[in-house]
């Protein structure tokens, strides 16, 4: 059922998640990276840009780009996260659950989603992908119909997990202890 979903990993080779983290404090925890404000950086080399729920229209709007024109209404991604090489934008949602609900149905948007990011930065010619962070309550097997789903309209999910690789991320030296 995991497919592209994968757990676990660690912090040489990825993102460990958990409810309230973003993206900014988890990378800050790996050797090499930091971040100051919305701007991530590898070993001082700035390499992704995050933005936040509106901070991404407030881009759009400083690159001269009015949303109104592309899609009819504001999608407010959790993160969002442009990878300076690969000039792509990743779209990070983060969906922690406990009990059934209405999350359900959210997973099965994708794909309308991903396609209106995709309207939204094409007049920046930026590439866009779409990664759910999922807690393990998703590993249930109810939800494996959604997932395949996912999986099938170009979507991707990790549980509680992302790798840097998915990214375009640099790995952290592995220092050998002496």
């Amino acid at each position: 059922m995991i497919k592209l979903g994968k757990g676990g990993g660690n912090t040489l080779t990825g993102l460990n998640f958990e409810r309230g983290k973003d993206i900014g404090s988890v990378v800050n925890e790996i050797e090499g990276y930091s971040v100051k404000g919305n701007v991530i950086y590898f070993e001082g080399k700035e390499i992704a840009r995050s933005y936040k729920k509106f901070a991404l229209y407030r881009y759009l709007e400083f690159q001269g780009i009015d949303y109104i024109k592309y899609i009819s209404k504001k999608l407010l991604p959790d993160e969002a996260i442009y990878v300076i090489h690969n000039n792509t934008l990743f779209v990070i949602e983060m969906k922690f659950q406990e009990v059934a609900g209405s999350v359900d149905e959210k997973l099965q948007t994708c794909d309308f989603k991903k396609k209106q990011y995709r309207k939204l930065m094409a007049p920046l010619n930026i590439e866009v992908e779409y990664i759910y962070i999922l807690n393990d309550w998703f590993r249930r097997p109810e939800y494996k119909d959604v997932l395949d789903y996912v999986i099938s309209v170009g979507c991707q999910y990790y549980f509680n997990y992302l790798p840097l690789h998915k990214l375009g991320f640099p790995m952290p030296k592995i220092t050998q202890a002496s």
